[in-house]
């Protein structure tokens, strides 16, 4: 049976303080989640009933142990998920003043593992089948994780239906990951060719497509070839278009804790709902809905919301 959501990239394991407002050097005690926006947005998809596994690797380390036990705990599949001999499990630290201060520390070195993912490897039939497959920018940021991602791609063709084989591109520019933002915009144009779905705040629409003003980047990726694009504005909510709509979402109140994790929980919910074929203002308040949530708590993967968590904040009914 085909997967509904099948994600690609970042995994790791999040080590958060539990001392919010705490610099790091500061910080006695930690809390340990699973990790990484591809995987993340595996396990919020999970959490909406939907049959997901993403594709990735680990170290072969007690770190990686973890990593398989929590996906399955949460109901993400992880047979595509293969350890590296002689790399570390990729671990992430931040910090957390809220409501928009979280800097984040990326431990992947040498190589994260999951920049290793070959083309070789990938089992093209889950890819070309899943009803949503998954990408996100890191992934085009190193080989041969890149030569990977275009295979998966060509593989699975640019098609586009609300039921089935929709291609989600998560414009995630993490400048850290990256030697030169001219390189970012070169791989990420290269990208947008095969995507049906684009999801990205406006400093990553200013890479993949030049623009800023929300409607002028969304307008960009339609004229791309791409079917929806949905743009991050933070405090003035979302905007999404398609050829023949406009979505403007406020955003949804919540006291934030951490506001890592709060993107993921917005894609998985998104897939959710185009799967579920919601009329497009809706997916975006579910979307939005989902994203406050996880901000409203410390972790990431372990507190993206169920379906009825994100309805009731949002009075309706199941």
């Amino acid at each position: 049976m085909a997967d509904d959501v099948l994600t690609i990239g970042r995994i790791g394991v999040d080590l958060y303080p539990l001392q919010i407002g705490t610099h790091l050097e500061d910080v006695t005690s930690f809390g340990k989640f699973l990790g990484g926006s591809a995987t993340n947005v595996a396990v919020a998809a999970a959490r909406h009933g939907r049959k997901s596994a993403v594709i990735s690797r680990t170290g072969n380390d007690p770190f990686g142990t973890f990593i398989h036990s929590s996906l399955r705990e949460l109901g993400v599949d992880d047979r595509f998920v293969t350890p590296v001999e002689g790399l570390p499990t990729p671990i992430t630290f931040c910090e957390i003043f809220p409501p928009d201060n979280f800097p984040l520390y990326f431990y992947r070195f040498p190589k994260a593992p999951d920049l290793v993912i070959n083309p070789s490897e990938l089992d093209l039939d889950a890819i070309r089948d899943a009803r949503i497959y998954w990408s996100t920018v890191t992934g085009l940021s190193a080989e041969p994780s890149r030569s990977a991602h275009f295979a998966a791609w060509e593989a699975r063709g640019r098609l586009y239906d609300s039921q089935r084989r929709i291609t989600v591109l998560d414009l995630d520019y993490r400048p850290m990951f990256w030697a030169d933002p001219t390189e970012a915009h070169s791989q990420v144009s290269r990208a947008l060719e095969h995507c049906t779905v684009a999801v990205g705040n406006r400093e990553e629409c200013e890479v993949a497509v030049g623009e800023t003003d929300p409607d002028k980047a969304a307008q960009a990726l339609l004229d791309r070839g791409l079917e929806l694009a949905v743009v991050k504005q933070g405090p003035k909510g979302t905007l999404a278009r398609t050829r023949d709509e406009r979505v403007e979402v406020p955003p949804h109140p919540v006291e934030v804790v951490n506001g890592l994790g709060a993107g993921d929980g917005f894609g998985g919910a998104l897939c959710h709902g185009l799967l579920a074929g919601w009329p497009l203002e809706k997916i975006i308040r579910f979307a939005n809905t989902a994203g406050a949530i996880v901000a409203s708590r410390l972790e990431c993967s372990t507190a993206m919301p169920t379906t009825t968590e994100v309805l009731t904040a949002m009075g309706e009914s199941a």
